[in-house]
């Protein structure tokens, strides 16, 4: 974790004011002290504990005037529903756990115990006096979760029977509990209490007890609290934190981890002088525990390591929250938000109103819920943190298309979103980067998107109608973005928009847009060479994808489109020649009128037009240049198919040879072997005699074969007409050139 960046983001906005309550409103004329929030049940309304200095204890709720599925607009309002008088002294302190329906209060160092079902009660445990603070032991992923070590008798000279301490246990045993039922020792508790158990440690003057809450009846008896074990403990602590076998104390003197195995206490790290009061936070989701040191955070693990880095705040903080991937910090009228992971303060507002002394923040149990509260003189300010979705909508509709993408990172890191949400968002970002002329970067967010389909980029490269436009899904997404469009027009749009942008801010106006366009603007050839790329580097990427064959289809044309727009020769004839799904009768008419004759006979070679293509062929050889002078002929073999020029008649020659090497089609070779002959020899005896044929040409009984006496001339010199009987292949032979000697002889 980087050190903290202390200006906040201007754009985002995470926490949001949903209600207040204000206690100079009724007769109770206090202030608030102490702080809890809870949902008692999965489906009932926030819950807010609020402690004051007379004693007093509030409970709030914050209702909502809509159900859930609208929650994110709802209207809330805290209302006062109970109140009950505690003690005559400030209560200091309140821990509510809602799956056992009970909690614990402290007031004037004295504990007591809360149940919150069928009514609230509260019971004081005469027995905790001169408490300090209190813990809850919190079991991480890879600990075991019983409690049994609480069991072992721990004898130590440094506690016995000589303390008040010591006698009590030695009365009360080491698992009996305060009502007289004993427990099994072997009982576990999860690390959610699924059983229903929690166990505390409670800190008072010189002595650590664990004590274990229980919201089962045993034995036909409403249980109330048994206590395990004590231990010795340093004097004076303010704060701890239990994450499985150690307990992580906070004193005036520093930070010290304990054991609660063999109650040894080592010291972490000693406080300056002049220091603010020592601070600890169970972070919950990542199971560990914060520090505070003055204005810093430390980071630590359960056995008091320093891991990563540490977060910086302003100033020391009144008060620590935790609200999923954040920390909310209150002090001085103001409330900062920062993220866990960079340390940096994303967001900063006031409380308002003046205030005294003193900001109690209070956040759900496990660190992942919705709200956090605070208390400070007779007010308390709920805050709902703004969903994820509702983010993201005005960072893209204010087009801070960076800090939405560093936000979909960060959920996707943290697991916190589902992979079609997370998908969709990528689609949305893309769309709108591709609107706003960053191609580039829309369309790897596209290649980020695992639900998005191909075909909704089709209408960016080919007009509607066209035989693909029912395939394009009418997605929306969150209607951000304008309809499709095909990218000419983008691009024009796009221009436009940035004159309009450039004469607003010459006029004052401000306006959201890339500063970088209004430094330097883009031509309309650089945006459209820039868009045409990187379409053609999306629908690359998805020739892979296992995709309906009608979509298929789409990619590999307009893939052709798009080559043949951006002058890509090669890239043309390697799509043709491949393995490919591209639709023929879409794209003869575009690659004859551009002249891309090559591209359209490697087409028809691979979709087995082999006639079409071969004529192609015929007329390329007729009009291409010879591919070698006379000189150059001397050094090179025009029979060898890798020393000839691509665009000559050689190479014309050459690929027919392919196609017909092949065929079996005894009239398409007789229509075609005389042209290739006539370029080389050796291609058309290679023709004749290919092993690649599968089937071989057919054999014949015998048939005369006339070859005219001048065809006769200009082989041997003479003039008279001669018959031959020969097979049916010679029909072949006869349209061979007698002068090809060389091939007759074969």
């Amino acid at each position: 974790m980087a050190s903290a960046k202390l200006e906040p983001s201007k754009s985002r906005t995470i926490l949001q004011s949903v209600a207040n309550f204000d206690l100079s409103k009724t007769s109770l004329s206090s202030s608030i002290t102490s702080l809890a929030i809870t949902s008692l049940t999965l489906d009932s309304n926030l819950t807010i504990f609020a402690g004051t200095n007379l004693g007093d204890l509030l409970l709030l709720t914050l209702d909502s005037n809509s159900d859930q599925s609208s929650a994110s607009h709802a209207d809330y309002k805290v209302n006062l529903t109970y109140y009950l008088s505690i003690s005559k002294s400030i209560i200091s302190s309140i821990y509510i756990f809602a799956q056992i329906n009970r909690g614990l209060v402290v007031s004037d160092g004295i504990l007591y115990l809360l149940d919150l079902i069928p009514s609230i009660s509260v019971k004081k445990l005469s027995n905790f006096k001169g408490v300090n603070a209190v813990t809850r032991r919190i079991c991480s992923s890879g600990c075991e979760t019983g409690f049994s070590f609480v069991f072992d008798e721990v004898e130590s000279e440094n506690w016995g029977s000589a303390t008040v301490g010591g006698k009590l246990m030695k009365r009360l045993g080491g698992g009996i509990r305060s009502n007289g039922a004993r427990i099994k020792e072997t009982e576990g508790s999860s690390r959610n209490n699924s059983n229903g158990r929690c166990v505390f440690g409670v800190a008072m003057s010189k002595k650590l007890v664990f004590i274990d809450l229980n919201s089962r009846d045993v034995e036909g008896q409403h249980s109330s609290y048994v206590v395990l074990k004590e231990m010795p403990c340093v004097e004076d602590v303010k704060s701890m934190v239990w994450i499985d076998d150690s307990i992580i104390l906070g004193t005036d003197n520093g930070y010290s981890l304990m054991s609660c195995v063999t109650g040894q206490v080592t010291l972490i790290f000693s406080l300056p002088d002049m220091v603010a009061n020592p601070r600890l936070k169970l972070l919950s989701k990542e199971e560990k525990v914060l520090l505070v040191v003055d204005n810093a955070g430390i980071i630590v693990d359960s056995h008091g390591q320093p891991v990563g880095g540490s977060l910086v705040f302003r100033q020391p903080p009144d008060s620590i929250a935790e609200l999923s991937g954040y920390l909310v910090v209150a002090r001085d009228g103001k409330m900062e938000l920062y993220h866990k992971k960079t340390g940096s303060c994303v967001q900063a507002f006031s409380i308002g109103g003046s205030f005294g002394d003193g900001y109690f923040l209070a956040d759900e149990e496990n660190g992942s819920g919705k709200f956090v509260a605070v208390g400070v003189s007779s007010k308390v300010f709920c805050y709902r943190m703004i969903p994820y979705e509702e983010q993201l909508r005005d960072l893209l509709r204010n087009k801070n298309f960076k800090e939405a993408i560093s936000v979909v990172e960060e959920l996707e890191a943290e697991g916190d979103m589902s992979t079609e949400m997370l998908s969709f968002v990528h689609a949305q970002v893309g769309f709108l980067l591709l609107f706003d002329l960053h191609f580039k970067e829309a369309v790897d967010q596209f290649l980020l998107s695992e639900t998005m389909q191909p075909s909704e980029l089709f209408p960016f490269v080919i007009r509607d109608p066209n035989r693909w436009s029912l395939l394009v899904p009418r997605n929306r997404y969150w209607g951000l973005h304008p309809p499709p469009a095909h990218i000419e027009d983008v691009v024009e749009d796009g221009l436009l928009a940035i004159q309009r942008a450039v004469f607003l801010k010459k006029a004052g106006v401000d306006i959201a847009i890339d500063t970088q366009f209004l430094l330097n603007p883009p031509t309309r050839a650089d945006l459209l060479e820039s868009a045409l790329k990187n379409l053609v580097r999306y629908l690359q990427a998805t020739r892979n994808k296992d995709l309906q064959q009608p979509v298929k289809e789409g990619v590999d044309t307009l893939l052709m489109y798009l080559y043949k727009s951006l002058n890509c020769h090669e890239e043309m004839e390697k799509l043709a020649c491949s393995e490919n799904s591209c639709v023929v009768e879409e794209l003869e008419t575009l690659l004859e009128e551009s002249g891309h004759l090559r591209t359209l006979a490697f087409l028809y070679a691979t979709k087995g037009m082999s006639s079409n293509a071969l004529a192609i062929w015929r007329v390329l050889a007729r009009n291409y240049p010879p591919g070698l002078d006379q000189e150059s002929a001397n050094t090179h073999n025009l029979d060898d198919r890798y020393s000839k020029p691509v665009f000559s008649k050689e190479t014309a020659a050459d690929e027919a040879s392919k196609i017909l090497e092949e065929s079996a089609d005894q009239d398409l070779i007789l229509q075609h072997l005389g042209w290739i002959s006539d370029i080389s020899e050796e291609l058309a005896v290679q023709i004749l005699t290919s092993p690649k044929r599968v089937y071989p040409l057919p054999p014949g009984s015998g048939t005369p074969v006339v070859v005219p006496a001048e065809e006769v001339a200009r082989g041997d010199g003479g003039g008279v007409t001669r018959v031959y009987v020969v097979d049916e292949r010679d029909d072949v032979i006869a349209a061979i050139d007698p002068r090809k000697v060389k091939i007759l002889q074969r």
